[in-house]
């Protein structure tokens, strides 16, 4: 039986439903500010109870607020996500049948490569072998610019990766399309598309960046936690960042 909301849940879906994503810590300070700003009793522990309630009420909408990591930070993040559609059919209503199609290779590039990322010039020539009306290359330019602006890409020196938000609201997607590709994460058991893989032909496990960072911090001589090989990447730092464009 869903519960009934305050007015301090409609204040945070609306939010939700304008910015799309948000950072944990920043999902606090909004949730936090709801409860002030209509005098209601706020409990910073029961973040994920409030969103039980909101969401409650979204399941019969097919919408709901779903949480996820960040592979360029390691944070978590909640997005506001359709679950009627599983596949990317849920973008029809922002983008023609050939962008999505372009999509879809792009997609396939970032899945099927070992950095989880696509190159700016990769994706022109998928544009070029494209089914539907080809696209000329301003117009792919374009679409990949609106792509980023619409959170399903994050772009960084001509590559293009999969945002926080797409890998959240696309992960059924995903799985179901990319059964044998997918890369899971040995750490968190999330999806993994940036990682570091163990050299070990009989390994082989996948570690999110974030993961590393923090798996082996303070360790003198990593060690893969599968197989105990010595791991030869470079460390990260563990970081934390909040910036809305990376998201």
């Amino acid at each position: 039986m869903s519960r009934q909301l305050g007015d301090h849940h409609r204040r945070f879906l609306q939010t939700m439903m304008t910015i799309g994503i948000t950072s944990e810590k920043e999902a606090k300070t909004l949730y936090q500010h709801c409860c002030e700003t209509h005098k209601t009793q706020c409990a910073p522990d029961r973040l994920e109870e409030f969103i039980e309630a909101i969401n409650s009420r979204l399941q019969p909408m097919f919408m709901q607020i779903r949480k996820g990591m960040s592979e360029e930070d390691g944070q978590q993040h909640y997005a506001l996500v359709n679950t009627a559609e599983t596949d990317i059919t849920r973008m029809t209503s922002d983008y023609a049948d050939n962008e999505l199609e372009l999509f879809r290779k792009i997609m396939d590039l970032i899945v099927s490569s070992e950095n989880g990322k696509a190159s700016s010039t990769d994706i022109l020539n998928s544009a070029d072998m494209m089914t539907s009306k080809k696209l000329k290359k301003g117009e792919t330019q374009q679409l990949l610019l609106r792509l980023v602006q619409d959170k399903w890409l994050c772009e960084s020196q001509g590559e293009y990766n999969l945002s926080t938000r797409c890998i959240i609201e696309m992960e059924p997607y995903i799985r179901a399309m990319y059964q044998d590709q997918v890369k899971v994460c040995h750490i968190c058991h999330n999806m993994a598309f940036q990682c570091q893989i163990c050299e070990n032909p009989s390994c082989g496990i996948k570690i999110h960046n974030p993961c590393v960072a923090r798996y082996f911090k303070g360790r003198m001589e990593p060690h893969c936690p599968a197989c105990d090989d010595f791991w030869p990447h470079e460390i990260p730092e563990v970081r934390e960042l909040h910036s809305l464009s990376k998201r």
